[in-house]
């Protein structure tokens, strides 16, 4: 019994497809720990066998799913990573700190399997930006590369992550219909952590009959998109290059030339090596957590960072983290929460703490300030759903009427961080020292 697979661990040993598109042949490159062996199919015992996808399947004839066709030595990581940055550099613009971010997320695709989080890398930007450009170059380099971005629907995607367990290329502008976007925010979703496939209904044989089908969707996956998206925990997951915001680089081809195929697949090459190398060998390095960063994005970017051996660039991708959580810290104080919160900033400096905050004088403090920013009427039952709902606080009963709970008092503090709420009076002492 033969089983068609695009890779596999059998025991110690691994294997990944390899397409020689000369001969268009499709073969196993198997590494036994020390070396790679070539073989048409892999025995599993009892009768049982793993054999390549064909090379006249679609997928890899219409250059949907691209493959190395062998392995072939790099030196060593510096300079894999040089000749990636290199090739990345010269087909499209990107800022240096985002294209060496981008040229360590290729590297990671190819050992992405040995964690269990993961970030997603975005370039955002208007038509003629450039940003299918940088899916095409960056994503060509990729661990077992799936360029949906022509799928007429999505519906085939949760197939074939689910067959290849690749990296996901996809312009999200392509597609346009609202039910299809939906369902690429599910794979967006539940594709950043192992453990959470999409379940779907798939038809049974011939009887009508609907039967659920879980398909895994963990993976990396490069987006480009013109927006963003509305849901903040979504956002939060992706490493983003803003494009054509600078007149492109003179030296930037128009048009790509025929090597670019060719110069891609030789990359890919030296990356099935590093895969062989090194996908036992990289961990999580928890000496790497940034005690100023959220969880989350610690936890999204952990595993790009246990990749990268250059400590520089390291610092640098520190760096961005800590912008983005300056822009998503920012992004939270305008929702009516984070106004909520400043009123209740404002008036626990006057307020008892130990007796807690009535939500009367909330709401008339709030109406006060932001009457003209609401279209609605500011009453102290609003106020109050946004605090027990929106953030999470529970409300007691006094004799006055509703209050926040006196036990809930000592969480506004880690709130008004998470909102960039701060003591003016503290920060003015900070700086005047």
């Amino acid at each position: 019994m033969q089983r068609v697979v695009g890779s596999a661990a059998i025991g110690a040993e691994l294997a990944e497809l390899v397409y020689q598109p000369t001969g268009a042949t499709t073969a196993f490159a198997v590494w036994s720990g020390e070396s790679v062996r070539h073989e048409n199919q892999v025995a599993l015992g009892n009768g049982r066998f793993l054999v390549p996808y064909s090379p006249e399947n679609n997928l890899i004839k219409h250059k949907v799913v691209l493959f190395p066709s062998d392995a072939a030595e790099y030196g060593s990581e510096e300079i894999l990573v040089a000749g990636i940055q290199a090739f990345i550099h010269r087909y499209v613009d990107l800022n240096p700190l985002f294209e060496k971010i981008a040229s360590y997320y290729v590297l990671f695709t190819w050992v992405y399997d040995a964690f269990n989080e993961l970030p997603y890398l975005r370039f955002r930007g208007d038509y003629g930006s450039g940003k299918s450009r940088a899916l095409l170059t960056v994503g060509s380099l990729c661990y077992k590369p799936i360029f949906a971005s022509g799928a007429s629907t999505v519906s085939p995607i949760f197939r074939l992550l689910d067959s290849f367990r690749g990296t996901l290329v996809v312009d999200e502008g392509d597609f346009r219909v609202t039910d299809e976007k939906a369902d690429l925010v599910k794979i967006l979703n539940n594709g950043n952590a192992c453990g959470f496939p999409v379940l779907r209904s798939e038809a049974y044989g011939n009887r009508k009959e609907f039967n659920p089908v879980a398909y895994n969707v963990f993976g990396p996956k490069l987006v480009g998109s013109r927006g963003f998206f509305q849901d903040r925990a979504l956002e939060s997951r992706f490493l983003t290059e803003e494009m054509g915001h600078t007149k492109l680089r003179s030296d930037i081809p128009i048009n790509l030339p025929s090597s670019h195929e060719s110069e891609a697949r030789e990359i890919r090459n030296k990356l099935l090596l590093f895969r062989f190398r090194m996908l036992t060998k990289v961990h999580i390095d928890e000496t790497l957590v940034d005690g100023r960063l959220e969880p989350r994005l610690n936890q999204m970017l952990m595993p790009l960072m246990s990749v990268i051996s250059d400590t520089k660039a390291r610092d640098e991708l520190k760096g961005l983290a800590r912008q983005y959580q300056r822009e998503i810290t920012a992004d939270r104080g305008t929702d009516v929460e984070g106004k909520v919160l400043e009123v209740i900033h404002g008036l626990r400096a006057g307020d008892d703490a130990e007796m807690g905050l009535s939500i009367s004088a909330i709401a008339s403090a709030f109406a006060e300030r932001y009457a003209d920013d609401f279209d609605r009427k500011i009453t102290a039952h609003w106020i109050g759903y946004i605090i027990r709902k929106k953030l999470g606080l529970k409300t007691e009963r006094r004799r006055d009427g509703y209050a926040i709970a006196t036990a809930e008092i000592s969480k506004l503090d880690r709130f008004f961080e998470k909102y960039g709420i701060v003591d003016v009076n503290l920060v003015n002492s900070v700086n005047s020292t």
